[in-house]
C-alpha cells in the first residue's frame, strides 16, 4: 500500500470515528461533562489511538467536545444559551435569505425546491432520518444560492458548522419528520407565490420549531 493510500485511510477512519462519537453526543449517550475515554474507544472499535486523537480534534473544532490538558476530552454538546444564540443568528440570516430569494429565484431553482420537497416526503414516509437531513440541507442551500449574494454565502459558510450540528440532532427523533416536512412545504408555497411576507413568516415558524425541537433533544431548560 502506498504512503498516499495510508494517509487517505487514516483520515477516512478518523471521519468514521468522529461520526460515531458525534452521534453518541447528539443522542445523549455521552452526557455533557462526561469524559470520553480514548482507551475505551480504541478497545471497542479495535483501532489505534492516532485516528481517535484526530477525531477528537475534529469534534473540538465543531464545539462538541472540550479538551482539558492532562485530564482528557469531555462531551460538550450545546447549552441553552448556545441554542438561543445559534437560532437568533440563524433566524436573522435565513429570514433575510427568503426575503431576497423570493424576488431573485429562478423557475429552475423553484423546481429544484419542489424536487427536494418531494424527496423529503418520500424519505419521511420511510422514516429515513439521515436522508431527510441531507435533503433538508440541500433545500436551504438552494434558497441561499437563490439570493445571488456572495456576501451572504460567505457569512453562512462561516456559520455552517453550528447550523449543521443543530440540524443533525433533530433527526434522532423520527416523530419530528412529518412536522419538518410540513414546515418546508409552507416555505416552498410562499416562494412559489412570490409572497415575501408569508415566506418570512414560514421560515420564522420553521426555525422556531427547530429551536424548540433542539431544546428538547439537548434537554436544556
Amino acid at each position: 500500500m502506498t504512503g498516499g493510500n495510508n494517509y487517505s485511510n487514516v483520515f477516512s477512519l478518523t471521519d468514521e470515528i468522529a461520526d460515531i462519537i458525534r452521534d453518541r453526543i447528539l443522542k445523549g449517550e455521552y452526557k455533557i461533562g462526561e469524559k470520553i475515554k480514548e482507551t475505551q474507544i480504541a478497545s471497542e472499535l479495535k483501532v489505534s489511538r492516532t485516528p481517535i486523537r484526530e477525531a477528537f480534534k475534529q469534534l473540538e473544532n465543531e464545539g462538541l467536545i472540550d479538551y482539558i490538558p492532562n485530564r482528557g476530552c469531555f462531551a460538550k454538546g450545546f447549552t441553552k444559551q448556545d441554542i438561543e444564540d445559534i437560532y437568533a443568528v440563524r433566524k436573522a440570516l435565513e429570514i433575510l435569505c427568503v426575503e431576497w430569494a423570493v424576488s431573485r429565484i429562478t423557475e429552475e431553482q423553484i423546481q429544484n425546491l419542489q424536487d427536494q420537497c418531494d424527496l423529503m416526503e418520500f424519505y419521511t414516509v420511510r422514516q429515513d432520518e439521515k436522508k431527510v437531513l441531507e435533503i433538508n440541507t440541500g433545500f436551504h442551500d438552494i434558497i441561499y444560492n437563490a439570493t445571488g449574494s456572495r456576501f451572504m454565502a460567505q457569512v453562512l459558510r462561516s456559520y455552517k458548522e453550528y447550523i449543521d450540528q443543530t440540524r443533525k440532532a433533530l433527526y434522532y427523533e423520527p416523530d419530528y419528520l412529518d412536522e419538518i416536512l410540513e414546515e418546508h412545504r409552507s416555505i416552498l408555497t410562499a416562494i412559489k407565490n412570490r409572497d415575501v411576507e408569508e415566506g418570512k413568516a414560514a421560515m420564522s415558524r420553521h426555525l422556531d420549531g427547530s429551536k424548540r425541537r433542539a431544546e428538547f433533544i439537548y434537554n436544556v431548560k
